[in-house]
């Protein structure tokens, strides 16, 4: 499986929280997946960093790394598709998420149900 995952999946992964559902946990860990983060994510949580909102101590391209995923960059068919999308989610970083998960044919692992009008592909929605 190619997942790509929705910032606060890579968060929580990373502080090992609780919060993120089994079977999101299990696909991350699963060697025979390859998992993603976008760049729509590193620049996400650098602003919230930056604005104090969330706490993120380490470097956010090392820890994508660290943890052994691989970067996807936003290339100008994804910024497109994302700004064609219809505002079902008010934040642009999800809508930039799910058009790279559209259009790379991967699965979005996200916990985040206003996902779920966009039809894509998701792990870690409970139906």
């Amino acid at each position: 499986m190619r997942l790509l995952l929705d910032t606060h999946v890579f968060i929580w992964w990373d502080a090992e929280d609780a919060a993120l559902s089994s079977d999101l946990r299990e696909a991350i860990a699963d060697p025979a997946n390859e998992i993603y983060v976008s760049a729509a994510s590193v620049w996400e949580i650098a602003i919230k960093r930056r604005q104090g909102k969330i706490a993120f101590a380490h470097g956010i391209k090392e820890t994508v790394m660290r943890n052994g995923f691989l970067a996807l960059p936003i290339t100008a068919d994804h910024a497109e598709h994302a700004g064609g999308l219809p505002r079902h989610h008010g934040d642009p970083f999800d809508r930039m998420l799910v058009a790279q998960a559209v259009l790379e044919q991967m699965t979005l692992g996200t916990q985040d149900a206003m996902i779920r009008p966009y039809r894509v592909a998701v792990l870690g929605l409970l139906e």
